[in-house]
């Protein structure tokens, strides 16, 4: 690979205005240099990671957000070094100034916190917190996106809301909150529930994610779509006393390796049904936010890689390693899943009309080759935003909930294969037509299984 070197720098490599780099990692190019470019490679490195001032980026993208010496980058990326001015004076250095003597930190970190771009994901328990804490450090930029309003017993775990903010929504009370601590700081509320179809486009306004929500179809659907756009983020979870810390970069794995498929429905109670204590919502989003910290400065050594797990009733934490799974349907070596699927039917949440009688499936290979049989008609009830996505050749496109609800373009003297992403929506579906007289089956596995089996789909145009 080429890095373009600054002028300010080139009097360290014989005056050149490009090097060549090898390595899949920063890591990896650093260590390549000090070999070939020993003044250089002084100058750019600190220990632990590059120093301060000096800003590497691949694709882009400033590798220090990306886990640093860690972070991966692709052959052919484009490359290129910069270094920062001290920033001048007028940067709020007495709001600042304890952190800002921290060596770690410094003008020029204070420069990269002010103009970080953060979203967190709820402002409920474990959001409070961090949003706190990241608008007292300066982060310039911060995101809330959350469709809840305020209730009264949030509030022994959420101090970011008070009394009077009850019934208001929790994006634009954390908002008020937030501004009232740190006017200097910009805050953007999105006053609704991440959902496969707004997840791209808000996720893609941020250079880093916190994911504070509480339920397993948000946290499947912020790992799919922070993976899918390449976006570090950090996931906490708390259930009583215990609570739980990951960071993901881009590359690394994501939350599929660790959780490949999600707890059965009703088997992990929720923090009302079991309780939860309000400061260890605070010391876990705490947490939260120091690692995002950490990651935009580029200090120390982040979570990535490692499940950070606290027992706070006898005061004990333990970590444990991840490791990418190379036959992960998102982030492996092959990827199965293209796009965002349905996360509620992925985690069996309720869905129209549970099955009530054995619902006859076909393997994704078996039911490909009734793709042409002038007997057989093809179903699509994935949600409509979904519809649009590769689907089956000739395939009727129809909601699940229209199936439940209204008349169908089917005929009634043909068999019908029914499918959907996961394969859940399509057995409630066959199920449904069962009961109405069809002939019906479901495919097992969905799409995510159709493409698992390599076979093809027809692009939506």
């Amino acid at each position: 690979m080429r890095i373009e070197v600054p002028a300010e720098l080139q009097a360290l490599c014989a005056g050149r205005a490009q090097i060549e780099g090898q390595g899949g990692t920063l890591g990896e190019v650093l260590e390549g240099l000090r070999g070939e470019h020993p003044e250089l490679f002084a100058r750019l490195t600190a220990p632990g990671g590059l120093a301060q001032d000096v800003d590497f980026c691949a694709g882009g993208r400033e590798l220090r957000l990306l886990g640093g010496r860690s972070a991966r980058i692709a052959e052919d990326a484009h490359c290129a070094l910069r270094v920062r001015p001290l920033p001048q004076d007028g940067q709020a250095v007495e709001r600042y100034a304890r952190q800002i003597v921290l060596e770690e930190v410094g003008l020029i970190g204070q420069q990269r916190l002010q103009e970080a771009r953060v979203l967190v994901i709820g402002a409920g328990g474990l959001g409070a917190p961090a949003l706190t804490y990241l608008a007292a450090a300066g982060v310039g930029h911060l995101g809330i996106v959350d469709g809840d309003r305020v209730e009264r017993s949030n509030l022994h775990r959420q101090p970011l809301h008070r009394d009077e903010d009850v019934g208001m929504l929790k994006a634009e009370s954390a908002r008020k909150a937030l501004l009232a601590l740190n006017p200097a700081i910009e805050v953007q509320a999105h006053p609704v529930y991440l959902t496969a179809q707004n997840a791209r486009e808000i996720l893609s306004q941020y250079d880093l994610v916190v994911n504070g929500s509480d339920n397993f179809p948000t946290r499947y659907l912020v790992s799919d779509a922070a993976t899918m756009l390449s976006l570090p983020w950090v996931d906490a979870s708390i259930l009583r006393f215990e609570g739980q810390v990951a960071v993901y970069l881009p590359g690394g794995g994501c939350y599929r390796c660790l959780f490949p498929a999600p707890p059965p429905p009703g088997s992990v109670p929720s923090c009302a049904e079991a309780g939860v204590l309000g400061a260890l919502a605070g010391q876990i989003g705490s947490i939260q936010a120091l690692e995002a910290v950490k990651l935009i400065l580029g200090a120390g050594e982040s979570l990535a890689g490692r499940l950070l797990v606290v027992d706070a009733l006898l005061a004990r934490s333990r970590s444990f390693p991840i490791a990418r799974d190379p036959a992960c349907p998102v982030c492996g070596e092959h990827p199965t899943q293209e796009g965002l699927i349905d996360y509620e039917a992925f985690c069996g949440a309720p869905l129209p009309s549970a099955p009530t009688q054995d619902v006859r499936e076909l393997q994704p290979i078996e039911a490909a080759r009734l793709v042409s049989d002038p007997r057989v008609q093809w179903l699509d009830v994935r949600p409509r935003a979904d519809l649009r996505r590769p689907t089956v050749m000739g395939a009727h496109a129809v909601p699940l909930e229209e199936v439940a609800a209204g008349e169908l373009p089917l005929d009634p003297r043909k068999e019908v294969i029914v499918f959907c992403d996961v394969g859940r929506r399509s057995r409630i579906a066959a199920d449904l037509l069962q009961q109405r007289g069809f002939s019906a089956r479901s495919v097992a596995g969905g799409l995510i299984g159709w493409r698992a089996a390599g076979l093809p789909l027809q692009e939506e145009e």
